[in-house]
């Protein structure tokens, strides 16, 4: 695998406080997230790459290095630089690209360990730049979004793939449920608070003119993912490694206690409630796919 010539990372700015993958959920990960749920985002992502011959591809918060293989069928000659807080996701994401590499001297990828923005990079230094799946938290993704236009080049192309605002509304409304039936008003209000903090296609694009990008274009398609009963869908590895810690994080919930102050945890009603209701099929959940296109003026 040919190395970079940038510096190691420097970090000034903590990350999205997302959780890390450790050893064994970076292969879950790979095994069962990525073709059952992220591949939705990384397709659609892929397939609005501008195509091109020698393109420097910077993949931020790159988790195991899914879409690489796409990436190398997409762009010929590629080299990618990918970044990831967990260590596990880049050990893998650095086996699966000494695969792709091999006998292929034209193509190239590094993978590196970092926690932080900005990224050890130099201003415009790649024609594309992506993320898929970022916290929705507006904070988070407005330094993401400002990182993004910072290190690609003038008219390159930035991406960023994600949930769009109507996602996951039937967690949603079992949520509000528990907080009408066991009174707690401070559930209510989260709920809502955090179902306004997912953006809509319309406001992702205001976002990405902000910092700096033009010709913006949005792809949205409206897809379900199917679990067998409540116990299903929380130890479904989408839900245990993707979206409870986003979940959580929106929501402001202990992981130990549920709400604070409640005797109840939200999502063990949640369970309950899906079992209850769908007893004679399975949950459907709605998952809002987002992609979001710009150049660089």
């Amino acid at each position: 695998m040919t190395r970079s010539s940038f510096p190691p990372p420097r970090g000034e700015i903590a990350t999205s406080p997302a959780r890390h993958l450790g050893h064994e959920e970076a292969a879950v990960f790979e095994t069962f997230v990525v073709p059952r749920y992220l591949s939705l985002f990384g397709e659609r992502l892929v397939g609005m790459l501008a195509a091109g011959r020698d393109a420097r591809v910077c993949h931020v918060q790159c988790r195991t290095g899914y879409p690489d293989r796409l990436l190398v069928e997409r762009l010929p000659n590629v080299h990618v630089h990918g970044s990831d807080a967990s260590p596990y996701a880049i050990e893998l994401a650095r086996a699966k690209a000494a695969a792709l590499v091999t006998g292929d001297a034209s193509v190239a990828f590094d993978y590196r360990v970092t926690d932080a923005l900005p990224l050890a990079f130099p201003a415009g230094a790649f024609s594309h730049a992506f993320t898929i799946h970022p916290l929705a938290a507006p904070a988070e993704r407005r330094l993401l979004l400002e990182e993004l236009a910072r290190i690609v080049a003038p008219r390159g192309q930035a991406l960023i793939a994600m949930p769009l605002r109507g996602s996951f509304v039937e967690i949603a409304d079992l949520l509000r449920e528990c907080a009408l039936k066991h009174e707690l008003v401070d559930l209510t209000n989260a709920v809502e608070a955090a179902m306004q903090l997912r953006p809509t296609d319309e406001l992702l694009e205001r976002e990405l003119e902000a910092v700096g990008f033009e010709y913006v274009d949005v792809d949205v398609r409206t897809r379900t993912l199917e679990f067998a009963g409540g116990r299903g869908f929380f130890e479904d590895p989408v839900t245990r490694l993707l979206l409870m810690p986003e979940f959580r994080v929106n929501l402001a919930l202990d992981a130990a206690s549920g709400a604070a102050g409640a005797a109840v945890d939200p999502f063990d009603y949640v369970r309950d409630a899906i079992d209850k209701y769908w007893s004679d099929g399975k949950f459907a959940m709605t998952v809002n796919v987002g992609v979001v296109s710009g150049r660089r003026r």
